[in-house]
């Protein structure tokens, strides 16, 4: 296990809410000892002593669940470096000392190659691992170029391209649920399922990001990682074992099997949009386009829904529904499996005989069947749902997800051929949104989001 990370873009949103907290975390269950060594790195111009006063207040806000010991653990093994990625003297600062590093690239995925390029410049020990954050690249060709990069610097089993999507046990129970249990497995294809839907929609608005987001946007920030690593999970075959190699293998089958989508597919299947003014809760929202850092010109969606279908014989059939959306008025994230209805109802009952759905809860973490049954009144149909308690899980997200990358397990790690075939499903998208095939449209904030189409025309083959 490797004893000492660097944190390159320590100073931001995503060290500060996510990666010291999961560093207590991971503190507190006994996994780092009192020979681990944080170096943080930022633009900044901090001496140590008011980073990890910096440090200690960002635990104390969100990793609070967190004993105080192993909060104050972590900020005693800190250390605070100004550095520029793109300075070879500054990051060989960085990376200094005795024996392998794990290098965490917490930077805008904009910044990656110059990054990357660097540290092959300055070498790293033998032994060393790298982080990176998704989006990895920005576009296929972007993508390609970056695994060319990375693999020049340290064997793909070194490389981690971070999503934490992945490390959250609801998720991976999406997989454990539908493999394990004999009741699932036999009717978990497109006879019995017609439609997946995968949705990540939040009352989250802007919320300061604009520096990373306005640049990204919906699709790329959460569709073409997050939601289709999920899909993934829930269209794979059954993996022999939960190796590395065997894992990621029925992964990248999934992603090679989703229908081409042509351009008048991304046209009809697709939608984009973007809030405007309005009301989340008792709080106004104001519109997008006047959040603070958002040029208006990058005509950025905050809400994304791509339809999809994969070739292959378990799933020909079965519609796939990726949607992630902000400033909604109501938290929506999961992962609800639609089964299709049954052919014959006994005469004589009466009430709405409504498909099945099994809902894997993503925030919070849960499970729950609807189902229909017989309710107060004799031949009277109505809506049942089971529902099942989940423990905690034992370490956050980003906790798992760091010790992984410590201990150099990249199972659960998204692979060069992955990241590139992800871009691959999506490329037809960007391409119809950059000549404005799809329209722009526009929901309130605090709303259920942009006015549905009709569903009456199937991708084509």
């Amino acid at each position: 296990m490797i004893n000492r990370l660097a944190v390159f873009g320590a100073t931001g949103d995503l060290s500060a809410r996510y990666l010291l907290p999961a560093l207590a975390a991971l503190r507190a269950a006994g996994h780092l000892g009192d020979r681990f060594q944080l170096t943080c790195a930022g633009r900044e111009d901090w001496d140590g002593e008011r980073f990890r006063h910096w440090v200690a207040g960002r635990l104390d806000r969100h990793g609070a669940s967190w004993p105080a010991d192993a909060r104050k653990a972590i900020v005693a093994c800190t250390r605070y470096r100004r550095a520029d990625v793109t300075d070879p003297a500054d990051v060989a600062s960085v990376i200094a000392g005795d024996g392998p590093v794990a290098v965490y690239l917490a930077l805008p995925p904009a910044v990656f190659p110059a990054a990357v390029t660097t540290l092959h410049d300055v070498g790293l020990p033998p032994g060393s691992r790298i982080a990176l954050e998704k989006p990895f690249g920005e576009d296929l060709e972007g993508a390609v170029e970056l695994n060319r990069l990375l693999a020049d610097l340290v064997p793909e089993q070194a490389v981690f391209r971070v999503d934490h999507f992945l490390a959250m046990t609801t998720v991976q129970n999406v997989l454990g649920s539908r493999v394990a249990n004999r009741m699932l497995a036999p009717i978990w294809n497109s006879v019995h399922i017609a439609e997946v839907e995968i949705v990540w929609d939040e009352s989250l608005a802007l919320e300061g990001r604009a520096g990373y987001y306005d640049g990204v946007g919906a699709l790329k920030d959460m569709v073409q990682n997050h939601l289709l690593q999920l899909l993934c999970l829930v269209a794979m075959e059954p993996p022999i074992s939960l190796d590395e190699r065997e894992l990621r293998d029925r992964k990248v089958d999934v992603l090679r099997s989703v229908r081409p989508l042509t351009e008048k597919d991304a046209v009809r299947r697709t939608r984009r949009a973007r809030y405007k003014a309005g009301r989340i809760g008792d709080r106004p929202v104001p519109a997008y386009t006047d959040e603070e850092g958002v040029d208006p010109g990058h005509h950025t969606e905050t809400f994304a829904e791509v339809e999809l279908e994969l070739d292959s014989p378990r799933w020909s059939g079965t519609v796939f529904r990726l949607r992630s959306g902000k400033a909604l008025g109501h938290d929506r994230k999961e992962v609800a499996v639609r089964f299709r209805p049954v052919p014959h109802l006994p005469f004589g009952h009466s009430g709405e005989a409504r498909p099945d759905v099994l809902r894997f809860g993503l925030e919070p973490e849960g499970l729950a069947m609807d189902l229909m049954g017989i309710g107060s009144r004799a031949q009277t149909l109505v809506p049942l749902t089971l529902t099942a308690r989940m423990d905690p899980p034992d370490l956050p997200a980003y906790g798992q997800v760091l010790l992984d990358v410590l201990r150099g397990d990249a199972a659960l790690s998204v692979r060069a051929d992955e990241a590139e075939e992800s871009w691959r499903v999506l490329t037809p998208v960007l391409s119809a949104w950059s000549k404005d095939l799809v329209p722009l449209q526009e929901y309130p904030a605090g709303s259920n989001g942009p006015v549905p189409p009709r569903r009456d025309a199937p991708c084509s083959a």
